[in-house]
């Protein structure tokens, strides 16, 4: 495994100042965004893929830092009800595939997108109840009708391109735990995987251990996230894990994304690492910054000391050593 970071924490900065950054930090990996929510500050796909010269220079910049790409992330919702919106994530999504083909890079991370509630809707519709019999309903159309044949094409092209997607598990999303995943995967094919971020899961109650565990026996694990989240227990039982209050609100929210660290301990993180190691595991941790209590470089540089600590190095006989 190797330690980078989702590069779009650095959006501000140029791309060479993003990867000194990296290479400062003593990290080997980034994951690049290419469009969709990420932006696509450091790489748009649309110029490198028709400018030989500046697609030259973007290599180059990773080339002379010994820093390798571990993804290209374009999350986005191809299966949005706003034709306008799903077109724009579903070609931003192509043309980052197309230049992860050209430039040798395998993953592409993405969510599942997640239509409306019938082809009149204006809106996205997250289904989360089974009743009154509409939620089901709705459910069973947006698979049968949007989500299944959207991918099984989107697995076709991905093969064409020797290209795999990371679908992100993310509530809001069709695909939001491993049941989901899995089952898109099983409906579509073996192009699509997951990109398994913890922080999504803590707050609905899951335990990523076995959720890697599980999605190993699959090989279904792309590629990895490192984000915590940190619960608040008194709002929590008060008011449950479905919080649609404003991200700063961080005084009354039921729970909040954090730095590595101050949602869970060392002790989990190398739970984590751990059961990434026995399913084997070889990608990146890619660390991923959306702490609102605490700025970009501190947070990653306190993301980044803790990981260390819990990656496993070496293998010397039948002793780990960490």
């Amino acid at each position: 495994m190797k330690l980078g970071v989702f590069a779009v924490l650095f959006g501000d900065k140029s791309l060479e100042e993003a990867l000194d950054k990296v290479q400062n930090a003593g990290l080997e990996t980034v994951e690049i965004g290419a469009g969709g929510y990420p932006g696509n500050a450091h790489c748009n796909p649309e110029i490198l893929l028709q400018d030989e010269q500046k697609l030259q220079a973007f290599q180059q910049a990773f080339e002379q830092r010994g820093i390798s790409i571990s993804a290209l992330s374009c999350h986005g919702n191809p299966l949005h009800p706003n034709q306008d919106i799903a077109l724009q994530h579903h070609h931003q999504f192509e043309q980052t595939v197309l230049l992860a083909e050209k430039i040798g890079v395998d993953t592409v991370v993405t969510f599942s997108g997640c239509p409306g509630e019938s082809e009149y809707s204006r809106n996205p519709v997250w289904v989360t109840a089974a009743w009154p019999d509409d939620h089901p309903e709705v459910l069973a159309w947006q698979w049968e009708e949007k989500v299944i044949p959207y991918w099984k094409e989107q697995q076709a092209f991905l093969q064409s391109h020797g290209v795999r997607v990371a679908i992100e598990p993310h509530p809001g999303f069709v695909v939001y735990n491993n049941e989901t995943a899995l089952k898109l995967r099983a409906s579509c094919g073996e192009q699509i995987g997951v990109n398994f971020d913890p922080s999504h899961l803590y707050w609905q109650q899951m335990d990523p251990v076995i959720s890697i565990k599980e999605l190993g026996k699959h090989n279904a694990l792309f590629h990895f996230h490192a984000k915590d989240t940190a619960i608040d227990p008194e709002n929590t039982a008060a008011n449950g894990v479905l919080d649609t209050k404003p991200y700063s609100d961080e005084l009354n929210r039921s729970w909040i994304f954090r730095t590595i660290g101050y949602g869970h301990g060392e002790q989990e993180w190398k739970r984590i690492i751990s059961a990434l190691q026995l399913i084997g595991y070889q990608g990146a941790v890619s660390i991923e910054h959306e702490d609102s209590l605490m700025s970009v470089d501190e947070g990653f540089q306190k993301a980044v000391d803790l990981l260390q600590n819990c990656l496993i190095k070496e293998k010397v006989g039948e002793m780990w050593w960490a």
